[in-house]
């Protein structure tokens, strides 16, 4: 298992009622971890909506998980 600081943005904020928090896991990758999260705490989002970002920097999602990150989940965005 390995640890990583995961922070959640705007609806992900809310649904998850916390801004960040330390998880453990066996995910390979932030695919995987994503789709352990939505499926966790029912974020009620499909994963493949949900972008990531790595220590400060977008991913796609077989980007693997050595430990240690900081992983930062933001849904899609709309404006107007």
């Amino acid at each position: 298992m390995k640890r990583v600081t995961v922070q959640y943005f705007a609806v992900l904020r809310e649904r998850r009622g916390l801004a960040s928090e330390t998880v453990e896991t066996s995910a390979p990758t932030v695919g995987v971890l994503v789709g352990e999260l939505v499926s966790r705490h029912r974020l009620g989002l499909p994963p493949s909506l949900i972008r990531a970002a790595v220590d400060r920097e977008f991913v796609d999602d077989d980007c693997p998980l050595a430990g240690g990150e900081t992983v930062v989940l933001v849904p899609p965005v709309a404006g107007g």
